[in-house]
């Protein structure tokens, strides 16, 4: 199940709308497989964790 949190940034000034993020944690998206296909533009991208504990996005 993937979990969202909205939050808020803090660095902008106050004059500019504030605007919310969605926070996704990475082992919530990822699953079990440590991989995601993300499609954008018809095009399709893996993003995936690396032994190395880093998220890796290509092609």
């Amino acid at each position: 199940m993937i979990t969202l949190a909205l939050t808020t940034p803090r660095s902008l000034p106050s004059d500019k709308p504030v605007a919310q993020r969605i926070v996704v944690r990475a082992v919530d998206l990822l699953g079990p497989t440590r991989q995601v296909v993300i499609e954008h533009r018809g095009e399709r991208y893996v993003l995936r964790l690396t032994r190395g504990d880093k998220l890796l996005l290509t092609k």
